[in-house]
Formats: C-alpha cells, sequence, structure tokens
C-alpha cells in the first residue's frame, strides 16, 4: 500500500484538467527548449507566460535580450549558467541555484552556458500586474543551499516560493506564487495545499506519477498538467523509481496581456510604447545604448 501521511490536508484534490507534452524547439542562439506554457496551445496560464525547460551546451545561448513587464525565475537543474545585465549586475548559478529577475520597467540582459558540457534548467515568466509593470527592475537570488527543504514519509520538498511542510521560502513574490520542486520515493504519497482560487500547474521532470486522482493515467517527463478547481494536490508514486515534479501556483491577475516576444504589457499603446522606449534607449532602456554583454563581446556582437 502507498504511504500516506499522518492527517489530510486536502479536502478537494484538483483533478488534471488538460495535458501537453512539451516538445524540443529551437530558442535563443542555439539553444533547446521545452515549451510547455507560451506556446500556440496554450498561450498564457494566467499569471505564468512561458514555461521552458532548456538545455545548452556552449557556444549556443541566450545573448543580449530586453524584457519588461514581468518576472523571470530560472531554476538550475545541470551544469551552471552566468548571467549580466546593463545595470552592471553579473553572477552565475549552478544546479540547485535560483535567480528570480523582476524585469519591470526594462532590463537588458544575457544568460549563457558557464561550465563545459550541457546545462539544464526550468525558466519560468511570471507576469506582473499593471501596478507594477513599470518599477524598478529587481533581483533575488538564492543558492541551492539556502532553499528551504522538508522531509516526510517518503517526501521531499524543496520551497523554491511559498512554504510545504512547515518550510517557508525568503523568496518575495510581488504576484503571490507557490513554486515546490517536490521527488516522491517508490510507493510514497503526498497531499500539498493549493489556495482554492489559484490557478495551478505541474511539471514532470523524471519518473512518473499519478495526480489528482488514484485511478488517473499516470504521467511521465516532460509533461505539463493544468490543474482544474480544488484546494491542493494529491498525487502518488506507484512506480519503482523515484518521482520528481515542480508544483507551481498563482493568483492570478485577471487583466488584459499584450504580449510582443519579450514586452509584455496590458495595452497594444503600452506595447507600442515599450518598443520605442527601446529602440530610442528610453525610458528604463537608456543604458543598452551603450552596454554589451562581455559573452556578446568574446563571441563578436
Amino acid at each position: 500500500m502507498p504511504e500516506k501521511s499522518s492527517h489530510n490536508v486536502v479536502s478537494e484534490p484538483r483533478l488534471v484538467a488538460r495535458k501537453f507534452l512539451a516538445r524540443p524547439q529551437h530558442e535563443g542562439m542555439g539553444a533547446i527548449v521545452r515549451r510547455s506554457i507560451g506556446r500556440f496551445e496554450l498561450k498564457y496560464f494566467d499569471p505564468f507566460l512561458v514555461l521552458d525547460e532548456f538545455s545548452v551546451t556552449a557556444p549556443a545561448g541566450f545573448p543580449d535580450h530586453p524584457h519588461r513587464g514581468f518576472e523571470t525565475v530560472t531554476y538550475m537543474l545541470q551544469g551552471s549558467v552566468t548571467h549580466e545585465d546593463f545595470e552592471g549586475h553579473k553572477g552565475t548559478i549552478g544546479a540547485g541555484d535560483l535567480q528570480w529577475m523582476t524585469a519591470g520597467r526594462g532590463i537588458v540582459h544575457s544568460e549563457m552556458p558557464a561550465a563545459q558540457g550541457t546545462q539544464k534548467g526550468l525558466q519560468l515568466w511570471i507576469n506582473l500586474s499593471s501596478k507594477n509593470k513599470m518599477i524598478e527592475p529587481n533581483y533575488q537570488e538564492v543558492s541551492s543551499k539556502e532553499i528551504p527543504e522538508a522531509t516526510k514519509d517518503g517526501v521531499q520538498v524543496k520551497v523554491i516560493a511559498g512554504e510545504a511542510l512547515g518550510a517557508k521560502s525568503p523568496i518575495y513574490t510581488r504576484t503571490p506564487t507557490m513554486y515546490l520542486d517536490i521527488t516522491l520515493k517508490p510507493k510514497a504519497h503526498h497531499q500539498q495545499p493549493i489556495p482554492s482560487s489559484w490557478n495551478a500547474f505541474v511539471y514532470v521532470l523524471e519518473g512518473e506519477g499519478i495526480f489528482g486522482s488514484s485511478k488517473a493515467t499516470s504521467t511521465t517527463a516532460h509533461n505539463l498538467l493544468l490543474l482544474g478547481f480544488g484546494d491542493g494536490l494529491e498525487v502518488w508514486n506507484k512506480s519503482g523509481k523515484a518521482l520528481r515534479f515542480i508544483l507551481v501556483g498563482g493568483e492570478p491577475l485577471s487583466e488584459a496581456v499584450v504580449q510582443f516576444g519579450p514586452f509584455v504589457m496590458n495595452t497594444q499603446e503600452e506595447i507600442d510604447q515599450t518598443i520605442d522606449d527601446f529602440d530610442n534607449y528610453t525610458n528604463g532602456f537608456e543604458k543598452a545604448r551603450h552596454w554589451r554583454s562581455e559573452a556578446a563581446i568574446s563571441l563578436g556582437f
């Protein structure tokens, strides 16, 4: 019999509403991503704009590019990536490390491999409300050893944002968000509360699991599961190998979304203004005029 928690914490488990297999596609400069949110079939899942599982080997990467109006959350699974931006911020994140970047009114940055071999990770784009779209850029960086972790009944949870099993993340989320990296040992079972008004999804990284109902079919790696209504997730690992997945939930903004590539605003007029600002190096993009990342310079850009 699967192991059960000592008490039920979810009274109305969310069932799987939709399921997508994220297939590889090219992105950036020679990088490979498996995009599950932000593609034709699922352009937006309020407040989430994009979810990419990326794989990149030097000299491929994501050279100098802009953002405005949302946050990018980069969580490394393997290898390391160096980030540079026109504010002079530079840093390297390795396996298990996290960078939570608030682009706000504007940033131009690069994300390039910092080690030999293949670098792998996840990047999530979280929309910002209209009142926060033009705030100053900001970073929250947390090393793997600083990410809170809890273990119970064959379940390990790394709390990237929000809280689980009594552990709470130090990350501040402008758009209220939970982001959990969960591993279930074989035959383990887990219930994770999720605020009932939030949208939530699962993305499977390794192994296979049964989500929502014990009678559901199993789901394997690279699949995205959009969860329906309820107050939490229930999951079983009935296989003989470990199951690892991320569970992400967020409070919907319920605002209009107009996106043009790396710019996400509320109206077409705001997008037009953003393009003008970027082209003319104004209103938050002033420093882009003379800035090139070290990576871009080394590659001859």
